[in-house]
């Protein structure tokens, strides 16, 4: 498991390493900052993800075990905030297991941590 979410993990990075901005304001990046607010950029959340980083986050996750995509709005959204844990120096392994557990899954430390780890070095990044 550690392995697979590895290798997914190193995926996602590349990926979003590869999802360069430009200045043109017609772009979907200049779309993405026009919808992180002001309020979201202070608390450290980042933007909503274009559409291949969305998929590749999503994969991530689903590595880790699939039930933290059962919702996928909901799995972004959680990932989106859990950024303000890890950038905010917050217990990150307490908070993601909150806010990714539901009702018919209870996130285990090693999934949390699993989920701080891909978040570091790709969305929250």
């Amino acid at each position: 498991m550690r392995i697979r979410a590895t290798i997914v993990i190193a995926a996602l990075a590349i990926t979003l390493t590869a999802c360069g901005g430009s200045d043109d304001s017609s772009t979907p990046e200049a779309t993405k900052s026009a919808d992180h607010s002001a309020a979201e950029k202070a608390a450290g959340i980042p933007p909503k993800p274009d559409a291949a980083t969305r998929t590749a986050l999503l994969e991530v996750l689903k590595a880790i075990n699939p039930a933290l995509v059962a919702d996928e709005d909901k799995a972004i959204d959680n990932a989106r905030n859990q950024c303000s844990t890890i950038n905010g120096g917050g217990n990150a392994v307490l908070t993601a297991k909150g806010r990714f557990s539901t009702s018919d899954h209870e996130v285990t430390d090693a999934e949390a941590q699993a989920i701080n780890a891909a978040l570091k070095t790709s969305l929250c990044a």
